[in-house]
């Protein structure tokens, strides 16, 4: 239980959905980890995105296409090399476990990699989970093109139809998330939490749209905020 000097809970939560990468993993971005992994940069295509001037699937494919510049073929192997030293956040395990143990539906609503953050939502044992990821071609080698199967600035639509299909009330929902884009998570009657904020714009959003804030990578502090 939170202690009594704490932040009080925001509402009594039924159902918690968070972001996956920065949020539950220590790693800004599935896409940035490959960056880092092939030793390219889209740093570029990552403002335009956030300015809207790119499309999701855009996005997708200018960062494949740079990892292709580097290698190709590209294994499905070899993407998941690169995330074996991502870890999880500090205190994801923990929070989990609680949520879990009060009963609370826990999700995962990520625009990152699908076979990076499939292994997370089974690792955590969450309710149910979405992400954005990849086409392999029948050789299992990674195709020119991803999926997209939701967009980062529409998070809202779909955890308002995860709410739908469980027989959740949005009044329960709690989501968590550490860019401004996630912002979208916060749909009318839920509640949003800013956690672990990296960029100066993803800060300024989150205080502009008067949202808790906390700070720090230790996500057992959020749970105050969910009162478990």
């Amino acid at each position: 239980m939170p202690p009594a000097n704490g932040p009080s809970p925001l509402t009594k939560t039924t159902c918690v959905v968070f972001d996956c990468d920065g949020v539950l993993v220590d790693a800004v971005s599935s896409w940035r980890t490959l960056h880092d992994h092939f030793g390219t940069d889209n740093s570029e295509n990552l403002q335009r995105f956030i300015r809207g001037e790119i499309t999701d699937v855009e996005f997708m494919r200018l960062d494949i296409a740079k990892w292709k510049s580097i290698e190709n073929p590209i294994h499905r192997d070899d993407l998941f090399r690169a995330y074996a030293g991502v870890q999880l956040m500090e205190g994801a395990r923990e929070l989990v476990l609680r949520l879990q143990e009060a009963g609370i539906f826990v999700a995962i609503v990520s625009a990152g990699v699908d076979l990076f953050v499939a292994s997370i939502a089974a690792m955590l044992k969450v309710d149910d989970w979405i992400a954005n990821g990849f086409e392999f071609n029948e050789d299992d080698t990674l195709s020119d093109e991803g999926v997209c199967r939701l967009h980062a600035t529409g998070k809202g639509e779909i955890i308002t139809k995860l709410l739908n299909m469980n027989n959740l009330q949005p009044e329960g929902c709690v989501s968590v998330g550490d860019s401004e884009m996630d912002l979208s998570m916060k749909i009318d009657g839920g509640h949003f939490i800013g956690f672990n904020p990296t960029r100066a714009s993803s800060m300024e959003a989150f205080e502009k749209a008067g949202v808790p804030i906390v700070t720090g990578k230790n996500l057992l502090d959020i749970a105050p905020y969910l009162g478990v």
